[in-house]
């Protein structure tokens, strides 16, 4: 699944996001979801989620 539908992600997934600062590079940060920071049932780009560990992006891939 990619992480552009909201309702894939629950909360404890284990997921793989992009972070801000790794856009451009397109590398990929693994974690476990901790909140589900977008409202909106789909994003183009991936569901904005934070970690456990506090880091956010949107959600790439979900395992």
């Amino acid at each position: 699944m990619n992480g552009q539908n909201r309702a894939d992600i629950k909360i404890g997934a284990a997921v793989k996001i992009v972070l801000k600062a790794d856009q451009k590079t397109g590398v990929l940060t693994e974690g476990t979801v901790k909140k589900i920071l977008t409202n909106s049932s789909f994003h183009p780009h991936g569901i904005k989620v934070m970690l456990t560990d506090g880091q956010v992006g949107r959600v790439q891939e979900i395992l």
